[in-house]
């Protein structure tokens, strides 16, 4: 009798293993089925599609793999689609920021040719056109150093360089460019040498895109330069008296082609601070700008000491 009981007790035990597999089982054809048909949609294209599931399915990393891939790649669309954007309007900007002094250029050195203007006048418009002519040569170098930077052909060369010496030397050159535009600057560079590893002529085009900002945007007539050092990193502080920039326009303003309004779309070409926040970037730095309307702007350089 008690045999007959533990052949009973056995076959229940059986019968329940063999229902909680069978439920196991179904509930796993039933997930497969259901991760079939995401499949089949993201493939479609509909990335927002996801697989919920729970910490005791069998299944639960391929569906986790699947979801991270479908959350990849609709980052990589966004990351296209903005770029595709990105470039819809640099070719805008080009129309415009070469396209528009090109034909005033023109247009100077034809009445020139044609001796349609004599004397001082003539005179005038050979200035003109020299100044025209500037703004465009400086536009294709600003353009091709953005698209090399961008394409990564850029190359750099970073060696151990006292940065203190470097800035002053750089400074230096910009004495009478900055008398010569009636600023007024003030210089605060540590006598002591600060050596950190850096690609030099990048960060002279750091520095000279900053300043050129201060002197083409500001509309200030006061430019403080200076250089902070700790143990981990060094901060390099430009900073003008000039009208300052709105705090809607403050966040945007490293973006490339990105320019606060037609006054500064007139006189730069939108590519300047993107040259130089890339550049801070392959220092592994970063840079960031404060600024209060009508009081003026702060740009800071943060390097890292160990690159």
């Amino acid at each position: 009798m008690a045999i007959n009981h533990y052949l009973l007790a056995g076959l229940v035990s059986a019968l329940a293993i063999i229902l909680y597999l069978a439920l196991k089982l179904y509930h796993v054809r039933e997930q497969i089925a259901f991760i079939k048909d995401v499949l089949e949609d993201l493939k479609k294209g509909n990335l927002n599609r996801r697989i919920l599931t729970h910490k005791k399915d069998m299944a639960r990393q391929i569906c986790y793999d699947i979801n991270q891939i479908a959350i990849n790649s609709q980052s990589q669309l966004i990351r296209q689609k903005q770029s595709e954007q990105a470039y819809k309007r640099l070719m805008t900007s080009l129309s415009h920021d070469v396209k528009t002094p090109l034909a005033s250029l023109v247009g100077y050195l034809e009445a020139i040719e044609s001796q349609i203007v004599i004397g001082e006048e003539k005179d005038a418009y050979i200035h003109v056109a020299f100044e025209k002519s500037q703004h465009l040569k400086h536009f294709v170098e600003d353009l091709f150093e953005w698209v090399k930077l961008d394409s990564g052909e850029q190359a750099f060369h970073f060696e151990k360089t006292d940065l203190n010496e470097l800035s002053r030397n750089i400074l230096a050159d910009w004495v009478s460019v900055l008398e010569g535009c009636h600023f007024k600057y003030e210089i605060d560079i540590p006598e002591k040498e600060c050596f950190i590893r850096i690609d030099a002529n990048a960060y002279t085009r750091i520095i000279n895109n900053l300043l050129q900002n201060v002197i083409v945007h500001s509309e200030g007539d006061e430019v403080m330069l200076r250089v902070l050092e700790d143990q981990q990193q060094v901060q390099v502080i430009i900073k003008d008296n000039g009208k300052g920039i709105p705090s809607d326009h403050l966040p945007h303003i490293f973006e490339r082609l990105y320019q606060c309004d037609d006054s500064r779309s007139a006189k730069g070409n939108g590519l300047g601070l993107a040259i130089a926040k890339e550049l801070v970037h392959i220092h592994k730095g970063t840079i960031v700008a404060n600024s209060t309307p009508g009081a003026g702007t702060e740009f800071i350089i943060s390097l890292p000491k160990a690159l």
